[in-house]
C-alpha cells in the first residue's frame, strides 16, 4: 500500500519532486540554515521531507 501511494505522489508531481539523501522533497537543495547559538551549539535545521526513507523501514 505505501509503494502504491508513493507512485500516485511521484505522478501527480511529476517534474516538482526531486530524491535526496534523506527522502524525497520538493526542493532540489535543501535549505538547511546552520548556525550557533548564544551557548555556542552548532544548530543545523533542515525542511521535512515529504517522504523520508527511514519510513519505509518499519
Amino acid at each position: 500500500m505505501r509503494y502504491f501511494a508513493l507512485s500516485i505522489i511521484l505522478l501527480l508531481f511529476n517534474g516538482c519532486i526531486y530524491f535526496n539523501d534523506t527522502g524525497v522533497s520538493t526542493k532540489y537543495y535543501s535549505k538547511c540554515k546552520e548556525y550557533y547559538d548564544s551557548n555556542g551549539d552548532y544548530v543545523k535545521e533542515c525542511p521535512t521531507n515529504l517522504i523520508n526513507y527511514s519510513d519505509f523501514d518499519k
